[in-house]
């Protein structure tokens, strides 16, 4: 695994210093992911310069910066643990609780009347309170990116994060739920219990096959739209990704031979996508019999990854597995999109050294780009439940605000997760 190494280093401010910093580490066959000048003082300046190194790599790096005439090591820094310290959310009051007026007319006596309107109209739910821009991120912990099953609790400052985007990108309020359970019935029943709760429900990183039958199950129990993320919201985004690799190397995805390597939750859901949004022949691979099985039953055809490789034309990784593809099975014109986190199954400089003509992984690839406009038009528009025609909208509107040489918007800009809402919205209130 990829760890983001913070150096924490003291050069002289003097014309070369930082240059010769930067070349020990490109010596070192390093690629410098952020700088940034914490302070700048009596002649020397502090740097904070991130790396990605993975865990075998030789830390002997620090000690050739520290024998530069021109710098000092001074260490590591803590920033990705600092981000989390406390943790990442927090419940605030939207109202400013200043007399005691304020208080008795949002708590007791006054809210009474409210509590009472609600239950003679339970709409009114959806006007004075927030449920109707509230999300349950809900998991177990058997899936969490690609460590697996490390429990629901370790799992908490991914479900921390994906209510953090919620707020910053789309203005929900999502409310982690962690569920410290294997048994799918025991889940299902634990979620329709909480529901009324929430306008909607976000499954995520539940292992398969498990997370098909849980999330089967509450949308036949409940009249709200449920999402496994890493199914549809991972899907949506990858298929935009494919819509505009497809433009960029002047083919039709009518047509195309696609390869999705890995049949998990994430890979099943692409699989299902792809054979909605038209004319394509997917081929699959997986070391699960049941796996394979669920992709004969979408219309793919089970093969071995080499096989795979040498016939697919546009290739989507979901396995889990860092490094899985073989170098020498990229084949020139290729499009790969190995979108395993936190470690890709090929690296994408790799495959495009080996002749592929885009390569991606998952951090540029990322289900961020979906998720929130999802909840925020299916909130929006009042919806039932999440159907494929939404999940369509959703990536073709995606496909349409990329930029000419990308394959995907950027994942930090509000217009384009406004316009993911307005689109998936469209679809809700054009089907009544």
């Amino acid at each position: 695994m990829k760890i983001p190494e913070i150096l924490v280093i003291e050069s002289v401010q003097k014309a070369g210093s930082l240059a010769s910093i930067l070349q020990v580490i490109a010596d070192d066959g390093l690629v410098v992911e952020h700088l940034q000048s914490l302070r700048r003082e009596q002649g020397k300046t502090v740097w904070e310069i991130t790396l990605e190194m993975d865990e075998e790599t030789d830390r002997s790096l620090f000690q050739k910066i520290d024998a530069l005439p021109n710098a000092r090591f001074l260490g590591k820094s803590d920033r990705v643990f600092d981000r989390h310290l406390g943790g990442k959310i927090e419940t605030r009051s939207r109202v400013r609780i200043s007399s005691l007026q304020i208080l008795r007319d949002i708590y007791t006596p006054g809210v009474a009347r409210v509590c009472l309107a609600i239950q003679d109209n339970p709409e009114k739910a959806w006007l004075y309170t927030n449920i109707h821009k509230t999300v349950a991120v809900v998991t177990n912990g058997t899936a969490i990116l690609g460590l697996g099953d490390i429990g629901p609790v370790a799992g908490m400052p991914v479900m921390e994060g994906k209510a953090a985007l919620f707020a910053e990108l789309a203005g929900l309020s999502a409310v982690p739920i962690l569920i410290d359970s294997k048994d799918p019935q025991k889940i299902v029943d634990t979620i329709e219990a909480i529901a009324p709760s929430f306008g909607a429900i976000q499954l995520e990183d539940i292992k398969a096959p498990e997370c098909f039958e849980i999330e089967q199950q509450l949308k036949q129990r409940l009249d709200i739209p449920v999402l496994h993320d890493d199914q549809h919201g991972t899907a949506v985004v990858a298929l935009a990704a494919l819509i505009n690799a497809t433009k960029r190397v002047g083919k039709n995805l009518p047509g195309a031979v696609i390869g999705q390597i890995g049949l998990g939750a994430a890979g099943i859901g692409i699989v299902s996508l792809l054979k909605a949004q038209g004319r394509c022949e997917v081929l699959g691979t997986d070391l699960k019999a049941d796996a394979r099985q669920r992709l004969e039953k979408l219309g793919g055809k089970a093969v071995a990854i080499e096989e795979l490789m040498a016939r697919a034309d546009f290739v989507i990784a979901t396995s889990g597995v860092k490094n899985l593809i073989k170098p020498e099975w990229v084949r020139d014109g290729q499009v790969i999109l190995a979108l395993s986190n936190p470690d890709p199954e090929i690296e994408p400089t790799l495959a495009l050294e080996q002749g592929a003509a885009f390569a991606a992984d998952g951090k540029g690839v990322n289900n961020v780009l979906g998720f929130p406009g999802l909840f925020k038009g299916a909130l929006a528009a009042r919806a039932k439940t999440f159907t494929r025609e939404m999940l369509l909208a959703a990536a073709h509107t995606l496909a349409d605000l990329a930029g000419p040489d990308d394959l995907v918007p950027d994942a930090l800009d509000i217009d384009v997760h406004d316009k993911v809402a307005a689109a998936v919205a469209e679809v809700v209130i054009g089907s009544r």
